[in-house]
């Protein structure tokens, strides 16, 4: 992803209204990443991502395997009683 500041951006607008078309491009203030200017293909693919949903039998055994084998951070533990 390429990062410029808002300055940048402002100055150079076509230049990285092109370049989101090939990858994200994010846009810094003060040095912080305050907005990401993406393609509208890219948008609409992380829009249905998002709202894809797996069931448990379309995973595969491997997957399955890894979740089982997944721990909780131990700052978490008290939440295994709600389990209980």
């Amino acid at each position: 992803m390429m990062t410029v500041s808002a300055a940048e951006f402002q100055r150079n607008f076509g230049r990285y209204q092109d370049e989101a078309l090939l990858q994200p491009v994010a846009i810094t203030r003060n040095g912080r990443e305050r907005l990401v200017v993406l393609s509208t293909e890219e948008y609409h693919r992380l829009r249905r991502q998002s709202r894809e949903v797996l069931r448990a039998g379309d995973l595969t055994d491997a997957e399955l395997d890894q979740i089982a084998k997944t721990e909780m951070h131990p700052r978490h533990q008290d939440l295994d009683r709600e389990l209980e």
